[in-house]
């Protein structure tokens, strides 16, 4: 998201311009779409991103979670070569075409359809698309820091008591 990735304010700025997407309520358990019919909206990359040439991106929203912690879209991409930076955790599957990755640590790995692949939020990644690249992305927002050491910590508690029992 986010895509190759706005700041969250520009993505949540993207985000609103791009609806209609469906926000799930907590009586809305399925939310369906055909991918071919989502409308794609312009999702300009950051200007001082961009390395080479002229990517121009676009977005969908599918669906957002009723706690806004959560959201689903297509997004798209012509040829260009930019750095993203990726605000929330973000679970990308390639649909078409193709993109080469480099990570903060320059280990560059190739994404292809069918391909999956995880991004930390709050990390950087290089992105050449040599073409076009079309994907389908799970965002989720990471936890507070506090709020995530809690939740480690427990985990940590029960796994001893779990295997006590």
């Amino acid at each position: 998201m986010a895509f190759p990735f706005l700041p969250v304010h520009a993505f949540l700025a993207v985000a609103a311009a791009a609806r209609p997407f469906v926000v799930a309520s907590p009586t809305e358990t399925l939310v369906t779409a055909a991918s071919a019919d989502m409308v794609m909206k312009p999702a300009p990359i950051e200007p001082d991103w961009i390395i080479a040439g002229a990517p121009e991106a676009r977005i969908a929203e599918h669906s957002q979670s009723a706690d806004s912690a959560a959201m689903t879209a297509i997004w798209d991409c012509t040829a260009g070569a930019f750095r993203w930076h990726f605000a929330w955790d973000e679970t990308v599957m390639i649909l078409e075409g193709e993109v080469h990755v480099t990570d903060e640590k320059g280990v560059e790995r190739v994404l292809k359809a069918g391909d999956i692949a995880y991004f930390a939020g709050k990390t950087w990644a290089t992105w050449r698309v040599d073409n076009y690249v079309r994907k389908i992305a799970f965002l989720r927002r990471p936890f507070p820091a506090p709020l995530s050491a809690a939740m480690k910590l427990k985990r940590l508690i029960r796994r001893p008591l779990r295997s006590a029992l």
